[in-house]
């Protein structure tokens, strides 16, 4: 089963033993002060991870929607207890969601939604939002459209300013047609965009 705790363990092992080997310190030292010592870093580059996911869809092909989902969240958290989350292991749940949007529902918002309050970096909010929810969003139809715009009402009036941005930038996006990636709001911005 494609969605069982043993095997995502198996592809999140995969995924992360292969972004360690390809770190590199000097890369590690450039996130972590960029990213203010928020996220620790591996030093992969973009076409590592990306690479990582690609090879790791290659190899465990039984991954389903379930699989998918909690594999992303499994890159999400902390590799150990204790440690701090790794930006490298986010952007890959982040490149994994990109190449397998069409798969979620309306129901995987909640769990995106736990993703942009702890990105802590516009390096994994933005294209979560562009490549990710907005595709997502706009393909929905009916009630699950209805039940997405509920969630997206409920982000307009968050406290967290990364949601308020968020659920701006989605409404923006709703009046393109068809589906085009933009660039999102960069957290810490403190006016509404107009695209």
């Amino acid at each position: 089963m494609s969605s069982s705790p043993d095997y995502i363990a198996g592809v999140a092992g995969f995924v992360d033993r292969t972004l360690q080997n390809e770190g590199a310190w000097y890369r590690a030292d450039d996130v972590e002060s960029r990213l203010g010592g928020s996220l620790a870093s591996y030093g992969s580059s973009v076409g590592a991870v990306r690479g990582t996911v690609r090879d790791a869809l290659r190899k465990f092909k039984e991954l389903d929607r379930d699989g998918v989902v909690l594999l992303a969240s499994a890159l999400w958290g902390r590799p150990k207890p204790g440690a701090r989350p790794v930006f490298e292991r986010r952007l890959a749940a982040v490149v994994l969601l990109q190449s397998r949007w069409k798969l979620l529902s309306h129901s995987d918002l909640t769990r995106i939604e736990g993703f942009l309050r702890s990105a802590e970096s516009p390096e994994l909010a933005t294209p979560l939002l562009g490549d990710v929810v907005a595709p997502l969003v706009s393909g929905l139809a009916g009630r699950d459209r209805q039940k997405a715009n509920v969630v997206l009402a409920r982000w307009s009036q968050d406290p967290d300013r990364q949601l308020r941005a968020a659920a701006a930038f989605l409404e923006c996006c709703r009046a393109e047609v068809p589906y085009k990636s933009v660039e999102a709001p960069h957290k810490g911005e403190n006016h509404e965009r107009s695209l």
